[in-house]
């Protein structure tokens, strides 16, 4: 009556033997490591590289465990984090901005259990230490970069189809404005517009003897190019995070216009700041060198045309028409030149703008062309007085400033390529970051950092501890509870919890989830749940030997009767934990996540395990007079 088949013992054996090993890496604890990458095509990542990184870090006498070069770079592990920080610094001076040189904690797992690929769950920000912020897109920029992109778009349609119009412009309120003559010029342009550009909605306008068409967006249009550009942001912070050589972050969407960025193990707060925050780009124009800048300084400029300002603060007037963009950039990096005494970023070109750029050289031999650097900045706004204005929460209130400098205009010699370089640079930090923000790709919209939470790695070491601490005690509660009150049948409880425990974490690790403090209270109240399961059975059992059955019959009754209120409550669970998982973000997913793996453990230890350990115990005897269920030997 209550023995299992062989087959069923065995299955058990090797579940719980495999949960055992690839539990196993979450004991070893992690080393503090530094990784080294190519940051783009210039770098190269081979033995003769790692040789260099050993014989500096032997010259500079820093003891270190381990250098390998693997796939993906060279990995160089060490014993502490102080040394881990000092042999970046030195190996990323060595090699130069031609390598990505990270900080990463990497797990300190045995080569056996490697072999297996078995590794240690992931930590969670709150758990590693590291950076959060909240971001804010400006929606409202995006939408005016995309109409101003139709206000070009449009002239030329026009200009294609014969239609004749005044002027193309973006109105202050949005949208963009069409001006004609007359009003069959007007229906005719409206005509074009509408066939071409079946997004946009068109409205008639009249005024003072002119005709205008004022086209706006439409709702539809309108929510994509906001989807757009989330899309965009998301991944250009991505590139940028790649360029920081974070190890493990967290980049997703909060809401419509908000992105959530953590960065697990970043030191470097002021620079992460600094990446994502920057909106940069650049914007090639030719000089204008027909017209009289002294009366475009006079209010008389050209139509097409635009005063911008160089690094000295002089004026300079360039047509207000953009060859190519940072978006048409493949690969920035950062040199010096030696010749000019100075720093520069050397450039390469996708195919359509290599194109471009060729021809209008080649057309604009012995012209200057000037290379225009474009960053949004968002400032504090102040008073009269000089204090920062408050918003209704008590926050400073921020406003977004575009700022437009012309790095350099030089004269063009010949006939250029997909590659060249932009020089004027003030010195060579500012031209790496400047190549970091091109090799990344523009952000479609501004972002504004809302909110930063900041977790040291003592924090995290300390969360771990308690969330442990906490966990083993109530482990430690439990065990006492159900031995003393079960006797034989609570220390089998006891060791199916152990049970459920283990394949929880090995669940977590094969899956390589990211364990976060919501998680460990997730791991806590699994403990408590696969518990439960345990003492209906054994009070199950206790039922059946006070209404008279035998104890083969109670013990094989209460498992099979239990089963169906056990099975009752877990599913239950498991639909609340399946609706957070498929509803919530961020913490709540984690607590979700090990929510339901610890349901489906907590099944098979409360019952499969327990049971076979009960039926080792008991059902090899034929007869049976007596089981320890209680205060008291139950006949």
């Amino acid at each position: 009556m209550n023995r299992y088949p062989q087959w069923k013992y065995i299955l058990i054996l090797v579940v719980v033997v495999l949960g055992v090993i690839y539990a196993l890496p979450n004991l070893y604890g992690q080393d503090p490591a530094v990784e080294i990458s190519a940051s783009h095509s210039t770098g190269k990542v081979d033995a003769q590289t790692l040789s260099q990184v050993e014989q500096t870090l032997a010259r500079a006498d820093f003891a270190y465990k381990s250098a390998v070069l693997g796939p993906h770079g060279i990995v160089v592990r060490f014993a502490n984090t102080t040394v881990q920080l000092r042999a970046r610094d030195l190996v990323q001076q060595m090699l130069g901005d031609n390598y990505t040189v990270a900080l990463d904690l990497l797990p300190a797992t045995p080569l056996w259990l490697r072999w297996l690929h078995a590794n240690p769950m992931y930590l969670g920000l709150d758990l590693r230490g590291g950076v959060h912020f909240l971001l804010q897109v400006d929606m409202a920029s995006a939408v005016k970069k995309a109409e101003q992109t139709y206000v070009d778009d449009i002239a030329d349609t026009l200009r294609r189809k014969d239609a004749r119009y005044l002027s193309v412009t973006r109105p202050q309120s949005g949208g963009i404005l069409v001006r004609f003559r007359t009003a069959a010029e007007r229906d005719k342009g409206a005509g074009v517009i509408s066939h071409k550009y079946p997004e946009l909605v068109l409205a008639d306008q009249q005024s003072a003897g002119e005709y205008d068409l004022l086209a706006r967006l439409g709702a539809q249009a309108l929510a994509e190019k906001r989807k757009f550009a989330l899309e965009q942001n998301i991944t250009s912070l991505r590139n940028r995070v790649n360029e920081l050589g974070v190890a493990e972050p967290v980049i997703q969407q909060q809401g419509s216009n908000r992105i959530v960025v953590e960065l697990p193990g970043v030191q470097d707060i002021a620079k992460a700041k600094e990446i994502l925050g920057r909106t940069a780009t650049l914007e090639v124009m030719m000089v204008d060198e027909n017209h009289s800048l002294a009366a475009a300084l006079g209010g008389q400029v050209p139509a097409g045309d635009k005063i911008y300002y160089n690094r000295s603060g002089q004026p300079i007037l360039l047509k207000n028409r953009v060859i190519y963009s940072g978006n048409d950039i493949v690969d920035a990096a950062a040199g010096f030149d030696q010749q000019q005494n100075g720093a520069v970023v050397n450039i390469t070109l996708d195919s359509r703008a290599a194109a471009v750029n060729e021809r209008v050289t080649g057309e604009n031999v012995g012209r200057r062309m000037a290379v225009v650097y474009i960053e949004i900045r968002h400032e504090t706004v102040l008073d009269a007085s000089g204090k920062p204005v408050l918003d209704k929460k008590g926050r400073p209130v921020k406003k977004a400033v575009r700022i437009e400098r012309v790095i350099t205009a030089p004269v063009i010699r010949e006939q250029l390529g997909a590659r060249f370089e932009i020089s004027g640079l003030d010195n060579i930090q500012q031209a790496r970051n400047l190549a970091l923000l091109l090799r990344a790709g523009a952000l479609a919209a501004p972002v504004e950092i809302i909110e930063e939470r900041t977790v040291g790695p003592s924090l995290g070491a300390d969360n771990i501890r308690r969330g442990f601490h906490s966990t083993w005690i109530g482990f430690a509660a439990i065990t006492v509870f159900m031995m003393a009150y079960y006797l034989v049948f609570g220390v089998v409880s006891v060791v199916a919890l152990a049970v459920n425990v283990v394949l929880l974490v090995a669940l977590l690790s094969v899956l390589q989830a990211t364990l976060t403090l919501p998680g460990m209270a997730g791991i806590a109240l699994t403990v408590g749940m696969a518990i439960d399961a345990n003492v209906l059975i054994n009070e199950r059992i206790r039922e059946e030997l006070r209404n008279g059955n035998t104890p083969h019959a109670s013990i094989n009754t209460g498992y099979e009767r239990a089963f169906g209120t056990i099975l009752d409550s877990n599913v239950t669970a498991l639909i609340a934990g399946l609706a957070l998982f498929m509803f919530g973000s961020g913490p709540v997913r984690g607590f979700a996540v090990v929510l339901c793996l610890g349901i489906l453990t907590s099944m098979f230890s409360a019952v499969m395990v327990s049971r076979s350990l009960v039926n080792l115990i008991y059902g090899s005897r034929r007869r049976l007079e007596r089981i320890s269920i209680g205060n008291t030997a139950w006949k």
